[in-house]
């Protein structure tokens, strides 16, 4: 069969690639990069209640994301 489990066994492994990259990004890169802290994230404390919501990091995320999976999926 023709481009059938060899090109998904090769799918997998990209994408297995990719989260072992991003999973080494979001644990080292804490120290250098500050997601979920940016400028624009909303985060409030009242009294014992406290609400984080990262929406420029998302936005960010998402635009990087946008980028490489165009780039890796382009012919």
């Amino acid at each position: 069969m023709p481009g059938g489990f060899d090109s998904f066994g090769k799918l997998l492994m990209l994408f297995g690639v990719i989260l072992l990259i991003a999973g080494a990004i979001f644990h080292f890169g804490g120290k250098f990069l500050s997601l979920g802290r940016l400028p624009g994230d909303i985060h409030l404390e009242r009294g014992n209640f406290s609400f984080h919501f990262p929406i420029v990091t998302s936005i960010i995320i998402s635009i990087v994301l946008t980028i490489i999976l165009n780039l890796i999926t382009r012919k």
